[in-house]
């Protein structure tokens, strides 16, 4: 499970139906997307950059970590890992994370009535 890398987005699905499912309506969705990984053992810097904005979670896989969502609210959550794929549990919705063919694939599902699984895959630079 290696991690650490600079990434671009290249694909993505389900972005404007997540952003709805989860009440950011006014969201930018035509932005270059950077992500930024920075893995050392089991501790991690995740941090998303678009033009005017970024957003970073520090967090330890295997413990409870302090975490902020994209809209800057906090919460606490327990990072784990299986099979080489992290998986955090956001307020809203879960997140997964795995190395596919040296490309970070990132997967959020939300759940309930209006449940969303936005897929966004993102190529080394």
């Amino acid at each position: 499970m290696h991690f650490s890398g600079k990434y671009e987005l290249e694909s993505q699905e389900n972005y404007e139906a997540f952003l709805e499912a989860i009440g950011l309506l006014h969201a930018k969705t035509d932005h270059k997307v950077i992500t930024e990984v920075v893995q050392d053992g089991n501790d991690f810097t995740w941090t998303q950059t678009i033009p005017n904005w970024t957003w970073s979670n520090k967090f330890t896989v295997g413990r409870e970590c302090e975490l902020t969502t994209m809209t800057g609210s906090a919460f606490t959550a327990l990072v784990r890992e299986d099979g080489g794929k992290i998986s955090i549990q956001f307020p809203q919705y879960l997140f997964t994370a795995e190395m596919t063919d040296d490309k970070l694939v990132m997967v959020c599902e939300t759940s309930g009535e209006k449940g969303v699984t936005f897929k966004r895959v993102n190529r080394r630079i």
